[in-house]
């Protein structure tokens, strides 16, 4: 390692210092993520500015100052699946009646096929105020890269079907799913948890004097993983700071000029579905200005590591603790949503894309074409769920149906590191969404079960 390498990491390590220092001023979670984010988009940048975007010093600074955020990630990767497993299988277990899973289910699964639907709708909007088009842009070395990539990857989806994907959501072997293996592995726990409450509620039963020790052992296992996923998040400030810090030192400011109208348009389309969510909230009965609050901290991390699975534990968390939704809603919206019905990824992005592409190769981009299109995408963004979220898939899916070369979906790949933060928190969002609306609808449900059982008194 150079004199240069260690001066830059000295420094860095000076500014998580710093952070770490902020906290004798009670500054508030949220506060000190946003600070460690701060920090680091302004060290990216100015070691942008002093060694240049592809310099050898830039690349080996890098490589240790990731250490903080790569490492942060594999923490929040590997509380994940105890996470779910415990909580899920505590919280289900106490459920009486386990046909109330599959209510709270379709809810969620409801929920976000709305908010996908109004995400694809506002990106055509967007996308035909805009007039976004691929037309002029060129496919560089990076661009023609990536679309190579999709073209293989289009065989392997084209072999699969809706059977053998609706199949592969039953565990066959449950510890290479504990181990995350595959991409549809978060929701196979699902479905084993599920299936280990029923089996655990007949077995108590049977014989009732389980019943005491099972639930402590529940309990006791939960406060273990919670305990853990406390510590993992006192780190979030330094590990959000060094995420921020490769992406400020990595984007070029060229690729975003040269796309600063796709840019602009895919942030006001993102904004508009943050509105949207407000709005939604509000509807519920909900405070939105509390559940913002709550999901403030979460949506930072979800941005600076773009990864809505690796936040699912912190979904988790904000939804229990703040937002005063139950563990079972709480652990099924948050694995649902970081895969299914994704708002910006598997919605807002590919009809973009698609929307831009279709006039390179003769496709009239009408009435029709538009809502042919919001449909595909909106049902596309559930269909990735066995490949992992993500905007890839999601196009993998939509482009063929729609007749568009997926040899071009890497056309904007240059700003998309910029873009997929933005990205990341609204589908982070829309997840969290789901969990509260839920909630508030089957507790008025129940509220109104018992005024009508009260009349009828």
């Amino acid at each position: 390692m150079s004199l240069t390498i260690i001066l830059n990491f000295l420094v860095f390590i000076g500014l998580l210092i710093l952070i770490s220092k902020s906290s004798g001023v009670n500054l508030k979670p949220s506060r000190k993520i946003f600070l460690g984010l701060l920090a680091g988009i302004i060290f990216g940048v100015i070691l942008q500015n002093i060694y240049g975007v592809d310099s050898t010093e830039l690349s080996n600074t890098l490589e240790w100052t990731n250490i903080i955020g790569d490492g942060y990630l594999s923490l929040l990767k590997m509380v994940t699946i105890p996470l779910i497993l415990v909580t899920l299988i505590s919280a289900t277990s106490q459920i009486k009646n386990l046909s109330s899973i599959g209510k709270i289910g379709g809810l969620i699964i409801g929920i976000l096929f709305i908010t996908a639907l109004m995400s694809s709708t506002i990106s055509a909007i967007v996308s035909s105020a805009f007039s976004l088009t691929a037309e002029g842009l060129t496919m560089g070395a990076r661009e023609v890269g990536t679309g190579a990539y999709f073209t293989g990857r289009l065989e392997d989806i084209s072999n699969d079907n809706a059977a053998s994907l609706l199949t592969s959501y039953i565990p066959s072997n449950i510890f290479s799913d504990f181990s995350g293996a595959r991409p549809i592995s978060i929701l196979a726990v699902i479905v084993f948890c599920i299936l280990f409450s029923i089996a655990s509620q007949k077995a108590i039963n049977e014989a009732p004097e389980f019943q005491k020790t099972f639930m402590q052992i529940s309990d006791i296992s939960q406060k273990v993983v919670m305990s853990l996923l406390a510590m993992i998040m006192r780190i979030s400030p330094y590990g959000v700071m060094s995420l921020m810090t490769k992406l400020a030192a990595t984007m070029q400011l060229t690729d975003i000029m040269g796309l600063g109208k796709f840019v602009i348009a895919a942030y006001l389309a993102i904004a508009i579905m943050f509105l949207i969510h407000y709005g939604l909230i509000n509807l519920s009965g909900y405070d939105p200005k509390k559940y913002f609050k709550a999901a403030f901290p979460v949506l930072m991390v979800g941005g600076a590591s773009s990864s809505a699975s690796s936040c699912i534990p912190l979904t988790i968390e904000a939804q229990t603790n703040k937002l005063g939704v139950p563990k079972t809603i709480a652990t099924i919206s948050a694995a649902f949503g970081a895969s299914n019905g994704q708002n910006a990824c598997g919605n807002i992005f590919p009809t973009m894309l698609a929307i831009m592409i279709a006039p390179t190769v003769g496709i009239n981009v009408d009435f029709e074409f538009i809502i042919t299109l919001i449909l595909v995408v909106t049902v596309s963004s559930f269909a990735i769920a066995g490949y992992g979220g993500g905007w890839p898939n999601a196009v993998l899916v939509a482009f063929p149906i729609m007749g568009l070369p997926i040899e071009m979906a890497g056309v904007l790949i240059a700003v998309d590191p910029l873009i997929d933060k933005a990205r990341t928190a609204l589908n982070i969002s829309g997840a969290m969404v789901s969990g509260v609306i839920t909630n508030q609808l089957l507790n008025a449900s129940t509220t109104e079960t018992t005024d009508q059982q009260s009349e009828k008194g």
